[in-house]
């Protein structure tokens, strides 16, 4: 339900674009300031609450971090001016790191080893299932209402979170984790590597999908009453994708993000192609969403490279990935800006996930384990003189 509640503000702002913009009378691309401002709180609240929350019971922190977030989502409905808006997201913004980077790892602590990255990508269902139910209703109601409802809806849900936290979630001690300790997870290079693969290259599929509401009006010319309908098929891509492709992870983890970051970067490389095409844009658009479970593969690669630092890793996963929220949409507002045309954040969006490619290439090296050195360290022994003189004539003979 927490995640539910995250993935529907997340998103539905983004669907909700062009309906607060014309309220509060700014154009579109600086109403994607309010999306920024809601990353932004994520990168800098997801490290400062891991690390200050260090010593606190998880389920403490499930608690206090979701009333926050419901008080920041009732200020943003209220809010009298795109100012007030602007300060609400990024307060909304500061708990989301942190309470998902807690639960994916109270879920990963439940099950074996082997079943970590199945547990992470269950805890996320709640964004992706958002994307198919919360955000299309909340794009229904705003329209229907008018986009304030449609935030006062994500508070109601995320006080619903604070009963349920309150009476299901498993009780636990106070953290023993020491916060400089925490910090020692920002002394290693694999961290940062993988990092830099969800801040680059999930920044694509938010370059698309933060303009896909103004794509689908502007360009395939559908009614705006239809676009809840292709925000839900980009939410079955989505959860279908964290259903499915976190178990291929589970046996080969770094292969399986390569290969998404590539997938993603051909399926928004053909989204100009196909946005004129309603039929063939949803299917390009269902498949831009099943790269959101690049997300639990990188969460399982940071646990395995974090150390005693756990908590602030996986709460950095969360800001890697708001830092690709707001560079996204930044570099596909540009892009619009200079007059590219509203399809030109497929291109931006694929450039961005194969630059995330180049990234996984380094850390992918570096994951690999090193050969094993069979000879002595004082001499080489070669192989052909277990052959005899007969046998090495005959082999000399077949290679040529």
């Amino acid at each position: 339900m927490g995640g539910f509640a995250i993935g529907t503000t997340e998103f539905a702002s983004m669907s909700l674009l062009p309906f607060f913009a014309a309220d509060l009378h700014i154009d579109e691309p600086t109403a994607g300031h309010a999306i920024s401002a809601y990353a932004l709180g994520v990168v800098l609240g997801a490290p400062l609450i891991a690390v200050l929350g260090a010593r606190f019971a998880r389920r403490t922190q499930l608690l206090v971090l979701m009333a926050v977030f419901a008080i920041g989502n009732a200020l943003t409905a209220l809010a009298p001016g795109f100012g007030w808006m602007i300060a609400a997201r990024f307060l909304s913004g500061l708990p989301h790191g942190a309470y998902f980077g807690v639960a994916a790892l109270v879920a990963a602590s439940l099950v074996p080893q082997q079943r970590r990255s199945q547990a992470i990508g269950q805890v996320m269902l709640g964004l992706t299932i958002a994307t198919i139910i919360g955000v299309p209703l909340a794009n229904w109601i705003g329209q229907a209402v008018g986009w304030r409802a449609s935030f006062g809806l994500v508070s109601v849900l995320a006080l619903l979170t604070v009963l349920l936290c309150a009476l299901f979630a498993p009780r636990d001690q106070a953290g023993r984790s020491d916060p400089l300790r925490e910090l020692g997870a920002l002394k290693s290079g694999r961290v940062w590597i993988t990092l830099a693969i969800g801040a680059i290259g999930f920044g694509g599929m938010f370059a698309v999908y933060t303009y896909l509401a103004t794509t689908l009006i502007e360009v395939t010319k559908v009614n705006a009453e239809v676009i809840p309908l292709f925000l839900a098929v980009f939410g079955v891509g989505a959860t279908l994708g964290n259903l499915f492709v976190p178990r291929f992870a589970d046996r080969a983890l770094m292969p399986t993000a390569g290969i998404i970051l590539l997938f993603s970067a051909i399926a928004l490389l053909v989204f100009p192609l196909a946005a004129g095409n309603p039929w063939l844009l949803a299917i390009d658009v269902f498949a831009i969403g099943t790269g959101v479970s690049i997300g639990a593969i990188l969460q399982t690669r940071l646990m395995d490279v974090a150390g005693d630092a756990q908590a602030l890793a996986a709460a950095l996963n969360h800001s890697a990935f708001n830092t690709a929220n707001a560079l996204g949409p930044f570099l596909g507002g540009l892009a619009i800006r200079e007059g590219f045309g509203w399809t030109s954040t497929g291109p931006v969006g694929a450039a961005l996930a194969l630059l995330g490619f180049l990234i996984w290439i380094v850390a992918w090296r570096d994951a690999r384990p090193a050969p094993v050195d069979i000879t002595s360290p004082h001499e080489t022994a070669p192989l052909a003189p277990a052959l005899a003189p007969d046998r090495r004539s005959r082999a000399r003979d077949s290679v040529a």
